[in-house]
């Protein structure tokens, strides 16, 4: 029970409920962003990371309508590469329904059986070329080595659209057309490269590709199909009108 001096001095009016303040509509919103402003910084950061990479993916980033490889123990000019991509897309379709048409050179260095070869690039390409291949990435490829391509991977299809078996990687010249064998090819405006820091040479773009084969690798089921969809029909008009001379001695 609390002492009579201490009930003595307490106030009438102290003992009266104090009555809850009403904050404006101004100091209500001040209030809260007070308590609220580190979440509201960290939502909107995470929202602008996330809208940055969703509008970068979608609007800026250019999606290839097809997807072309070239497996090589060297690496292309980069004059070259963009000269075959440019050249290539003209016999190409707007797949992707974006306003142009768009082929992507995926460069693949390694070689095949040779033991004096670079292995870390080696490792590199074979890494990065089983991806392609497991991901039903490139229809078309063009191949320095096509005997060593085949042998190793088994992803060539003939030229009469069949599919090998399992124990036909010798077959492979029957699998490939020289560059040289295909009108279509051999007709593309190159242009020349220049050395640079990768390479020494310079030269002409379709002397160089001169060296090269082409193949188109096969589908073996349904999935692979649908992925490789569009690369027959640019196989088709690359090739249109080719002779093979390919053969077993290389």
């Amino acid at each position: 029970m609390a002492s009579y001096r201490y009930e003595r001095d307490i106030d009438p009016k102290d003992l009266q409920p104090r009555k809850q303040r009403q904050y404006t509509r101004k100091e209500r919103w001040a209030n809260w962003w007070d308590y609220n402003l580190k979440w509201v910084i960290i939502i909107g950061i995470i929202v602008v990371f996330f809208g940055y990479n969703f509008i970068g993916q979608y609007f800026f980033t250019v999606h290839a309508d097809y997807n072309v490889a070239v497996v090589a123990p060297h690496y292309l000019p980069e004059a070259t590469q963009t000269a075959l991509q440019d050249t290539l897309a003209a016999y190409g379709e707007d797949r992707n329904g974006d306003g142009k048409v768009v082929v992507k050179l995926n460069l693949y260095t390694m070689d095949f059986g040779n033991e004096d070869s670079d292995a870390y690039l080696d490792m590199a390409g074979t890494t990065k070329l089983s991806t392609d291949i497991q991901g039903a990435l490139s229809s078309i490829f063009i191949l320095y080595d096509p005997a060593g391509f085949q042998q190793t991977t088994g992803t060539l299809r003939y030229l009469n659209g069949s599919l090998p078996q399992s124990d036909a990687d010798s077959d492979w010249w029957n699998m490939v057309y020289r560059w040289t064998d295909c009108p279509v090819l051999t007709g593309l405006d190159l242009g020349d490269y220049a050395s640079d820091a990768v390479q020494s040479e310079s030269g002409s773009s379709q002397e160089l590709m001169s060296r090269y084969y082409i193949g188109i690798r096969g589908a073996w089921n349904k999935d692979s199909s649908d992925l490789l969809e569009g690369g027959e029909e640019l196989w088709n008009k690359l090739t249109a009108g080719a002779v093979s001379t390919a053969s077993a001695e290389g």
